[in-house]
């Protein structure tokens, strides 16, 4: 294999990661609030502010990942 395929097979495979990672991450955050939500009903506004800061921010950290692996298999050609 050459050094291209090389770096489109690893920018395919740290796409993926990122992309699981996010997933993760965004399941057990909405897990976390609703289970939050459950114990305390009176705080289900200032829970789900919280929420969706910390979701906004697992999505930034996803799109820079996804972002970097791009970058880096276009440089590698």
């Amino acid at each position: 294999m050459t050094n291209l395929a090389y770096s489109f097979l690893s920018a395919g495979i740290g796409a993926g990661l990122c992309v699981l990672g996010v997933g993760i991450g965004i399941g057990r955050l909405a897990a976390s609030a609703l289970d939050a939500t459950g114990r305390q009903p009176a705080a289900t506004g200032d829970i789900r502010t919280t929420m969706l800061i910390a979701a906004a921010l697992i999505e930034g950290v996803g799109l820079f990942g996804l972002v970097v692996s791009i970058l880096l298999a276009t440089k590698a050609g």
